[in-house]
């Protein structure tokens, strides 16, 4: 069988039998699109180790990150160790392949007074009423409020939100779904956007919007290319660079840490599935502490 067929029947075993993200799904079948144009296609047989190193190697060339080589190993062991399991190779080419180190780094944090300031100019741009400027201010309340992923914000519909119990519920990664609560400033922008804005918006896109809670300026459901140009824009000022929805969502982590929260809630807030991941919190809030404590302690 060639590599891109076999590659597409993975794609389909992951979506359906293993049920990961179609995010997942997406990155891992680009991965063996990318190993397909360095190997020129061909039979999937006659790939060696000697082929898998080789596409690695031009992956460094270019400038690709640690994280993003060590993800395309894991991608090709995977897919390597079905096919022989399913009797497509005789032999498995990745069990030899080394994957690099990935380097720990510190996510991206806005500090809670930028982004407070933030949050106040989006309040102050929606009191005229404007659909769009009510949503992207529910829309960077409720993602910091509750610390969750962009994909999870733009499937939300209204009956995943009680707004009774402030708490939305949520379809995370491997279609596990979790409750999470958030606060009143979150509640009332969305109150605002959704009694003062999204009816505007649902009458420019007919029925297909009646149930998405954000909708883009034409009434369909809210896209998450649309809501990280929406974060990009409002959190660049605040961090000093580009900064996307995951940075909203480590700032929300860390300053539940700085509150007080412990890391068994933070970790059932986001949605890991490893305390390991959430550990990471941890060393950004250590960070903070050790610059407060060296600018304003006297024997720093």
């Amino acid at each position: 069988m060639e590599l891109g067929n076999a590659a597409d029947v993975y794609a389909r075993h992951l979506a359906d039998v293993r049920r990961l993200s179609p995010a997942t799904v997406r990155a891992y079948r680009a991965d063996l699109a990318d190993l397909e144009a360095c190997v020129r296609g061909g039979e999937l047989e006659a790939i060696d180790v000697e082929d898998l190193r080789e596409w690695l190697w031009h992956a460094t060339k270019r400038g690709d990150a640690r994280s993003t080589i060590a993800r395309r190993t894991a991608a090709v062991r995977g897919f390597f160790a079905w096919a022989s399991e399913t009797g497509l190779v005789s032999g498995d080419p990745s069990v030899r392949l080394v994957a690099p180190k990935r380097g720990r780094t510190l996510p991206t944090v806005a500090t809670a007074e930028g982004l407070a300031e933030a949050l106040d100019r989006l309040a102050a741009g929606a009191e005229a009423g404007d659909p769009i400027a009510l949503r992207d201010h529910a829309l960077i309340e409720l993602l910091y409020g509750t610390g969750i992923r962009v994909s999870e914000l733009c499937g939300l519909d209204l009956d995943d939100i009680d707004r009774a119990r402030r708490t939305v519920r949520v379809l995370g990664k491997g279609s596990k779904e979790r409750v999470v609560p958030f606060g009143g400033a979150s509640q009332r922008a969305l109150d605002a956007y959704l009694v003062r804005g999204r009816p505007a918006l649902v009458a420019r896109g007919g029925e297909a919007s009646v149930r998405s809670v954000f909708l883009g300026a034409r009434g369909a459901r809210l896209g998450a290319r649309a809501a990280y140009d929406v974060v990009a824009r409002t959190l660049g000022p605040v961090v000093g660079g580009a900064a996307g929805p995951h940075a909203l969502r480590h700032s929300a982590a860390t300053h539940l840490l700085d509150g007080g929260a412990d890391l068994r809630t933070v970790q059932e807030i986001l949605g890991h599935a490893s305390l390991g991941t959430t550990q990471i919190y941890t060393h950004v809030s250590s960070e903070r502490l050790t610059s407060a404590y060296r600018l304003a302690h006297p024997r720093a």
